[in-house]
């Protein structure tokens, strides 16, 4: 639900993508990749505070598990989608295709809205 993204500054090289996945089936799936067409290649990200306090990100490499009957949210400040050597940037208003891959689902068109 309602996959989007911030506007770039100008010469960005990265942008980020939100959205919430929704699994309304009895078994679980996951999140294992994640593409857009604004980027040359995206990965899916957490960020965490670790045990001093300071705010870390990291790429997760086996991607996000979506447990059965559950929603998870990729928000500012958690689990994010990083769009990395960006072809564009892109400005308030705009819209951006990508899709979602499952291990499961298979894969899903989405379109971001830059908000």
């Amino acid at each position: 639900g309602h996959p989007w993204s911030r506007a770039t500054l100008e010469g960005a090289k990265v942008a980020a993508g939100y959205f919430k996945i929704e699994n309304e089936g009895s078994a679980p799936d996951r999140l294992i990749a994640v593409t857009g067409e604004i980027a040359g290649r995206a990965e899916i990200h957490e960020m965490a505070v670790d045990d001093s306090g300071v705010m870390t990100m990291r790429p997760l490499a086996d991607g996000i598990e979506i447990p059965a009957g559950a929603t998870v949210e990729l928000k500012p400040g958690s689990y994010h989608v990083m769009f990395m050597d960006l072809k564009r940037g892109v400005k308030e208003g705009e819209k951006f295709k990508g899709t979602l891959s499952f291990e499961k689902a298979g894969t899903v068109d989405v379109e971001f809205s830059v908000d």
